[in-house]
């Protein structure tokens, strides 16, 4: 059985412990109400431009002229593989990098062999295991998450779209964790370029806009807006990902260092009351051996 001075110590170590995790829970808590907030006003919006342009944009005519939809042939592929910078949110990086080397191996495996596999990484997280790893990293983004804003995103979309324009990269894939609610966060893959045209009929949709000028100037002019508008919604999916999951991971840190607690407060209890025993024990002892 430990000593008494080795309880005590492991209880003062999970009593701090446990302040550093329940105020780290609070200043999620704190950091998820805004992030929520911004992707719930912004998800309606972005979703419905996405769905608009997705009905027309593969009803241009003059297919060659937007760009952002022709399909090429899949020889090389960019992965936005988005996590966080810090660490102490549970499987959420993870579970991210997980799913890019899946789908890698899986659907790319011959690109891969061939070296034209490539990773863009949102967060330091990705950013040190692709470098690390070896892989070809494209570019890194640790800055983003410290303000997010769409200024901010801007000129990261217009990259992409400028690199896919030019034919630097065939297809790309966009790998994060979205937003659902504070415990739970789902794990989505979904393409960003080419944009991928709806399975409805793309006619019967088409007929209910009016447009002016014309559809093809507005489709064109309105597909980069979209695509910015899209990177910025997915980023503040992972944002709020990360801060549900973080809370979530302390909360159950909290939990558990309260249950440890409450076990070493017992053992702490049963060794003093064996020292106490064993001290009366001895007394006792000493009074028998003064009347022998």
């Amino acid at each position: 059985m430990p000593s008494l001075k080795e309880v005590r110590t492991r209880i003062d170590s999970v009593k701090s412990t446990q302040q550093i995790t329940s105020a780290m829970k609070m200043v999620s808590a704190s950091k998820l109400r805004r992030a929520q907030n911004a992707i719930l006003k912004m998800r309606p919006y972005a979703s419905k431009l996405n769905e608009i342009l997705q009905n027309l944009s593969t009803s241009i005519e003059n297919n060659d002229e937007n760009i952002y939809s022709q399909v090429r042939s899949e020889e090389k592929i960019l992965f936005l593989s988005i996590t966080s910078n810090r660490g102490l949110c549970g499987a959420f990086n993870a579970n991210v990098i997980k799913e890019t080397n899946r789908i890698i191996e899986e659907r790319y495996n011959r690109q891969n062999d061939k070296g034209n596999i490539f990773i863009y990484a949102f967060g330091k997280k990705a950013a040190d295991f692709y470098t690390s790893k070896g892989y070809n990293v494209a570019g890194t983004n640790i800055e983003i998450f410290d303000d997010l804003s769409f200024e901010n995103v801007r000129p990261i979309a217009e990259q992409l779209m400028l690199d896919f324009a030019s034919k630097k990269f065939d297809k790309i894939e966009i790998v994060y964790n979205q937003f659902k609610n504070a415990a739970t966060q789902n794990l989505i893959t979904e393409q960003y370029l080419p944009i991928q045209p709806k399975e409805e009929e793309v006619e019967s949709l088409a007929a209910d806009y009016i447009f002016e000028p014309n559809k093809e100037d507005i489709v064109r002019e309105m597909i980069p807006k979209s695509l910015k508008i899209q990177l910025y919604k997915v980023l503040l999916d992972s944002f709020a990902s990360e801060h549900g999951a973080r809370m979530t991971a302390m909360h159950k840190a909290t939990d558990n260092a309260e249950e440890l607690l409450r076990d070493l407060k017992l053992k702490y209890n049963k060794a003093r009351q064996a020292s106490i025993t064993n001290e009366i024990l001895e007394i006792v002892g000493g009074a028998e051996a003064l009347k022998g």
